[in-house]
């Protein structure tokens, strides 16, 4: 298995040092169990006022009609690899409230619960490849989404396959190393661009 830890400037949790987002998914199952336990721990991230304003649609290989569908919510680039996993998960974002009012904190809210989603999926040694290529109009005509709901984003769920197994430029990319701007291009004091002295 393709392993690609984090170069960090510092120590942080196994967990987040060895997460990464591959392409290439073995087409076993996952868990019943397993999957359970990635959408319970979303389930329990933070939310503004606790509004958890977080919906998942999950389709998996045990229902393959119901899968090959997902994989059409998924841009043509993206179905290359994502009809593979076992799992798809599309991440929606209600943009109001049980009364009816604008939630401006809809969107991180839910960015925080996929977090907390991939973060448990990779505790239990399965990946995630998150995916902003998707076909919002057409999952949101197929799932009948209401316009209050934000479509923010495709899942990829399952065990790391062989890169091999991935067509065209696909396993090159995926041996290619992970990259992150540095602290002092992010983190700033004093005024907006001035990098904090940490």
């Amino acid at each position: 298995m393709l392993k690609k830890p984090a170069q960090t400037c510092c120590d942080i949790h196994p967990i987040i040092r060895d997460r990464w987002s591959p392409r290439a998914f073995d087409t076993r199952p996952v868990p019943h169990d397993a999957l359970l336990s990635v959408l319970e721990a979303a389930r329990w991230a933070p939310s503004s006022n606790n509004v958890q304003p977080w919906r998942f649609i999950v389709a998996t290989t045990t229902d393959l009609q119901a899968h090959a569908a997902a994989v059409t919510g998924f841009n043509v680039r993206n179905q290359r690899w994502a009809k593979n996993a076992p799992v798809l998960i599309f991440a929606l974002a209600r943009k109001v409230n049980d009364a009816g009012a604008a939630n401006g904190a809809a969107a991180y809210d839910t960015g925080a619960a996929v977090a907390q989603l991939v973060l448990q999926a990779t505790a239990l040694d399965l990946v995630v490849h998150q995916a902003g290529g998707i076909e919002k109009d057409h999952i949101r005509a197929m799932y009948q989404v209401p316009e209050d709901t934000d479509i923010v984003v495709g899942l990829a769920l399952g065990y790391q396959g062989d890169a091999d197994s991935l067509p065209e430029d696909l396993p090159t990319r995926e041996r290619e190393p992970r990259a992150r701007k540095a602290l002092t291009d992010i983190v700033f004091a004093g005024v907006y661009g001035e990098a904090a002295k940490l």
